[in-house]
């Protein structure tokens, strides 16, 4: 599929540049705390839900499973649709369909379905997707040493939704118990309106369109449409050894996030937590998902994407040792579960900039497109295999295997640094 040529509403010089990159984060933010609210009010009791429609606890990691599932399906059609189109139709589109699969989730719910839920959670997905997606549009006309802070700041502006979310899934389950509908669906029915918000922001206020903008401002050179393919964002990805460290890192951190995480309220379960204090632990574990995730934009930029990957790498096996020896000492599991969000934001935003970096501009759309399937498809392996692990084993070797992955990253990131000549952000066109 190749890219189809569209105007750019108004011209855009580079005076103008600065203001632009003010407005559309600001509209990217916005975007950022309604969808992080939707998916985290959703998300929270996702397991329970399922374990309760399911009535065993082996399926009840299929939940978060089918929703990674609909993410990483839609991330190809999404950037294609990008790549085409620019990144506004693309965000609106995944929005409308995360609102759709939400009040699929409701349905499944009140009928006792396990099969229409997880139909519906693979279509709450594509909310995560337009999340993810957004952070690639903050870096679309980003200069290049500021890169990993556009990305960062978007990322962060989901914090407010997404710490919100856990704490509001009680009582927005609490608000449907006269209409039939099982209390930890409520949350669902509520995301769906969120995420309808949303998509209406989007298409109103994200003119113009960053992605379209940036090319009109490229190179005569790089306006190739053949040049944005997907086939060529794949092939610019197999052609850069940096490029293919940052799609590892991101799916390693995406999958070692999504296993432990998905499976934690169960076991909080198991030792007597209760859904309020469980809705807490998820809120600090989202807290070091994006609050400091400009922290992570601005060591990136400042000490080199390799760097801050190795700091992942490090946050990620320390969460997996004190989550995964916790036992029924909640604090512990908190502790573990903020690490292991801390460890997620410094692989996503290091790995993000590095990609973008490595890849020829014309092909980043289809690369980052590629970047989300890649990373989705892993961490659905994971979050289905999770549930199997602590039915069949523990917790606690759930934790370990999610460190074992953690292995292969550190020895790819080394291996890199040492074959390239600069650890640092390498800038392109």
């Amino acid at each position: 599929m190749t890219a189809v040529e569209r105007p750019v509403a108004g011209p855009v010089d580079a005076d103008g540049l600065p203001a632009l990159r003010r407005r559309i984060s600001a509209v990217l933010v916005a975007s950022q705390i309604l969808g992080g609210l939707g998916v985290a009010t959703g998300i929270a009791l996702a397991v329970v839900l399922a374990q309760e429609v399911a009535g065993t606890e082996s399926l009840a990691g299929l939940a978060p499973t089918a929703t990674v599932a609909g993410t990483a399906v839609l991330s190809v059609p999404l950037a294609a649709l990008m790549t085409a189109r620019g990144r506004r139709p693309g965000l609106v589109l995944a929005y409308l369909i995360g609102a759709l699969g939400a009040g699929v989730v409701v349905a499944g719910a009140a009928v006792d379905s396990f099969p229409l839920l997880l139909l519906g959670m693979a279509g709450f997905g594509a909310a995560s997707s337009a999340n993810l997606q957004a952070r690639f549009a903050a870096a679309d006309l980003a200069e290049p040493q500021r890169r990993a802070r556009a990305i960062s700041n978007v990322v962060w502006a989901t914090t407010i939704g997404a710490v919100l979310g856990p704490n509001i899934a009680a009582p927005a389950g609490r608000s449907v118990s006269g209409l039939g509908i099982p209390e930890t669906a409520g949350p669902f029915l509520w995301a769906a309106g969120v995420f309808l918000l949303s998509a209406l922001l989007v298409a109103v206020l994200l003119r113009p369109d960053p992605l379209l903008t940036a090319r009109a401002l490229a190179p005569v050179e790089e306006q190739s449409p053949a040049a944005r393919s997907i086939r060529a964002g794949m092939a610019a990805v197999r052609a850069s050894p940096r490029a293919r460290l940052a799609l590892v890192t991101v799916a390693v951190s995406h999958t070692a996030m999504v296993s432990v995480m998905s499976m934690t309220p169960v076991d909080l379960g198991h030792h007597g937590a209760s859904i309020d204090l469980i809705g807490l632990v998820i809120s600090g574990h989202i807290a070091g998902m994006y609050a400091f995730s400009p922290v992570m934009g601005r060591l990136s930029d400042r000490f080199g994407r390799l760097s801050v990957i190795g700091l992942a790498v490090a946050l990620l096996a320390c969460a997996a040792l004190l989550a995964g020896t916790a036992g029924a000492g909640h604090g512990q599991t908190a502790a573990g579960l903020f690490l292991l969000g801390l460890g997620w934001s410094a692989g996503l935003v290091s790995g993000s900039a590095l990609l973008t970096d490595s890849v020829p501009a014309p092909a980043r759309a289809a690369a980052q497109g590629l970047s989300d399937l890649t990373m989705n498809t892993s961490a659905g392996i994971g979050g289905a295999a999770a549930g199997l692990i602590v039915a069949q084993a523990s917790y606690g070797w759930l934790n370990l295997i999610a460190a074992c992955l953690l292995l292969p990253l550190g020895a790819l990131a080394l291996f890199t640094r040492r074959t390239t000549t600069s650890s640092g952000p390498t800038p392109t066109p």
